[in-house]
């Protein structure tokens, strides 16, 4: 099962806490922008880090996952909140958008 991470930082990008948002398959209809935000909103976090697994092992983010970052990127714009990393965990493998320069 796919599992949906927010990883909640300060402005100095120090770790606030983490919280799972989602559990099973990742698409637009199983992870909201709102519910990815309300905990960035109550804990006041100044910039977040998405993490999702792939069951599957291969850490290649699908067009779903492509979709989603787009989303939550905006919906970040819009809040103020800086939107510095996806990473798609596989079997022994990741993939960081921040890193391809995806994001």
């Amino acid at each position: 099962r796919e599992i949906f991470y927010v990883v909640l930082l300060t402005n100095k990008n120090r770790k606030i806490r983490e919280v799972k948002v989602s559990e099973g398959s990742l698409t637009a209809s199983l992870v909201h922008p709102r519910e990815v935000y309300n905990p960035v909103i109550r804990e006041s976090a100044a910039a977040v880090i998405f993490v999702h697994n792939h069951p599957s092992g291969d850490p290649a983010p699908s067009p779903e996952d492509l979709e989603i970052t787009r989303r939550l990127k905006e919906v970040g714009e819009v809040m103020g909140v800086r939107v510095l990393d996806h990473v798609v965990i596989g079997r022994e493998r990741y993939f960081s958008f921040s890193d391809r320069g995806v994001l």
